[in-house]
């Protein structure tokens, strides 16, 4: 008897699924309650993939033998109550492509910010060691569609909570979890545990042969580590003080002791600049370090590496004023990072779909730097009521055009006009890179 796959949702997860899922002999149906964008719908008949748009048929939905579900469909929506009562496996996209990676080198990397950043900055240490290894999940191309159409050694994988949910053997040979912070709490009814249980998911699977690379840091981190131990082998990293073993800061260096040799590098050095920044640079060269990449290759990437389009992106400067897209900032932690990298005043663009965010977290940064907070979204009003008592300037505007123009005006030489939105962009644009595209653009035209 086949297997009948059926695939929730049509985004770059789930083509990737059902690409996999074709190839290895399944019985494949997409089915998506919205709009499958051309390119996607192209590739299905290509490859002979029956699909679904604008409506899902439960019939055939539920006659599934297991179901892969896009990260965007959330448990309380009506479809999948009844796929739940029914008792149909569910998985996510990350574990039908781990179902055939099978003796491949898996390194997974979650948190609630940096994520990108990090799986970029890992991938440039193994490609520069001359591994072959390719970087998946939520940037650039899925997981499924890689372990189908270009299967590597080593796969380098950014992965959300959503995705954590749906696993059940999918177990990374390295899992990194740089930090968690509150972030699409509305998933996980507004409990922060549920939000640090799913997190920790990245290595529920995981043995001693492994390895668990944390930041020491973080006090969501440590309080679950408290409770609940991890069986792979652990490794901290901190910027408070030096370990024996790990990742520390100290006299300005970065040392990365792990596997006898230790890495060390003055932190000036480091092509990623910001607080941040040498968090995320201490957990992809760990990473580096577990699988036996030469010292100098782990440092001749760190200061090599060219940071990611919409995150902390320099576009230029008018006039003195220094522009910054940070489009990705979808959460006030982003924020937080982004204010806390600059020491010139800031005009702030920012606001969006606001997914329940609390403002406190930035008041203090936005009191010390913030000259002005240009609001670009359908409705303001959060922003507003959070924080117009710490910034002299506050502007409603609902165009990126608009936008970049009063920024500028607010702006003097020496200042920065940071896009950084704290928001989904889904009011506006059709996605953060839509967002920082079109920042872009308006500042070039200025």
């Amino acid at each position: 008897m086949e297997h009948k796959l059926i695939i929730l949702g049509a985004g770059e997860s789930g083509i990737g699924a059902a690409l996999l899922g074709k190839q290895q002999g399944y019985d494949v149906f997409v089915s998506d309650g919205g709009i499958i964008k051309d390119n996607y719908k192209q590739e299905l008949a290509v490859n002979q993939i029956s699909f679904e748009e604008g409506h899902h048929s439960w019939d055939i939905i539920l006659e599934a033998n297991e179901i892969v579900k896009s990260p965007g469909i959330p448990e309380k929506s009506e479809l999948m109550k009844k796929v739940r009562e029914k008792g149909i496996p569910v998985i996510s996209e990350i574990e039908l492509a781990y179902r055939f990676s099978t003796g491949k080198k898996i390194i997974a990397i979650t948190g609630s910010n940096g994520k990108s950043t990090t799986t970029a900055l890992t991938y440039h240490i193994f490609k520069n060691a001359g591994l072959n290894v390719a970087m998946v999940g939520n940037i650039g191309i899925s997981y499924a569609r890689q372990v189908a159409t270009a299967p590597a050694e080593y796969y380098v994988i950014e992965i959300s909570s959503f995705q954590l949910d749906d696993i059940k053997d999918f177990k990374p040979n390295v899992a990194i979890l740089l930090n968690i912070t509150p972030d699409h709490l509305d998933r996980y009814d507004y409990k922060m545990e549920n939000y640090v249980a799913s997190k920790f998911r990245i290595a529920i699977n995981q043995t001693a042969e492994d390895f668990f690379i944390y930041c020491m840091d973080d006090p969501e981190i440590m309080r679950h580590l408290a409770q609940q131990p991890i069986y792979s082998a652990s490794i901290p990293f901190t910027i408070m003080k030096p370990l024996k073993e790990g990742g520390f800061i100290a006299n300005d260096q970065l040392h990365i002791d792990v596997n006898g040799e230790p890495v060390i590098m003055s932190m000036y050095d480091l092509s990623l600049k910001g607080k941040h920044n040498l968090y995320n640079s201490m957990a992809a060269a760990i990473a580096g370090r577990t699988m036996d990449i030469r010292n100098e290759k782990i440092r001749e990437s760190l200061t090599s590496f060219e940071s990611l389009e919409h995150r902390m992106e320099y576009v230029t400067s008018v006039r003195g004023v220094d522009f910054i897209n940070d489009s990705k900032a979808t959460n006030v932690n982003s924020v937080w990072f982004a204010l806390e990298s600059f020491d010139k005043p800031i005009v702030l663009i920012m606001g969006g779909v606001d997914k329940g965010n609390d403002y406190d977290a930035i008041r203090d940064l936005v009191k010390e730097k913030v000259k002005a907070i240009i609001c670009l979204g359908v409705d303001n009003t959060p922003i507003f009521a959070a924080l117009s008592k710490d910034t002299p300037v506050m502007i409603n505007t609902t165009s990126m055009h608009e936008a970049v123009q009063e920024a500028f005006k607010q702006a003097t030489k020496g200042d920065i006009v940071l896009l950084s939105p704290a928001c989904a962009s889904f009011d506006l644009f059709k996605n953060y890179e839509d967002r920082g595209r079109k920042f872009k653009d308006e500042v070039k035209a200025l």
